[in-house]
């Protein structure tokens, strides 16, 4: 059974599944392999979701997580924090704006977005695995 206790590692975890859809659906585009392209970028954007959602649940729960470290892991940890807050709140309109532009098949203009969606939506995967392991998971680093 999942507790609350369980759903960062299950966040850290859909934010790595999301990368690596992510990746492989942009190698999947370059080898002009539309149709698993297509279903690596729905795929991502399901994890993505899936994140959310149990981000929220969380969150709604437990509030904000105090980070209690101190030296030089402190300024690290919150440089990533505040760039991987910003740029999550401006992935969920472009992720949005992308996948609808390619399923309407606008291709031009879904090329376009997803020159910006795709590395921000990645470094806010990669990101997200970084907070979690920073914050709930101090003794793998350092």
């Amino acid at each position: 059974m999942i507790t609350l206790h369980d759903l960062p590692a299950i966040n850290a975890s859909l934010n790595a599944t999301s990368c690596v859809f992510l990746v492989t659906g942009y190698v999947l585009i370059r080898a002009r392999r539309i149709a698993q392209h297509r279903a690596c970028m729905l795929a991502a954007l399901t994890t993505s979701a899936l994140f959310l959602i149990c981000y929220v649940v969380y969150h709604a729960q437990v509030g904000s997580v105090r980070f209690p470290r101190y030296g030089f892991v402190r300024p690290v940890y919150f440089t990533i924090l505040i760039t991987h807050v910003t740029l999550a709140v401006t992935v969920l309109p472009l992720a949005i704006v992308t996948a609808a532009r390619g399923l309407r098949g606008d291709y031009v203009r879904h090329r376009r977005i997803a020159r910006w969606t795709f590395p921000i939506w990645v470094y806010v995967s990669v990101t997200g695995v970084l907070v979690y392991v920073l914050l709930y998971q101090p003794t793998w680093l350092f």
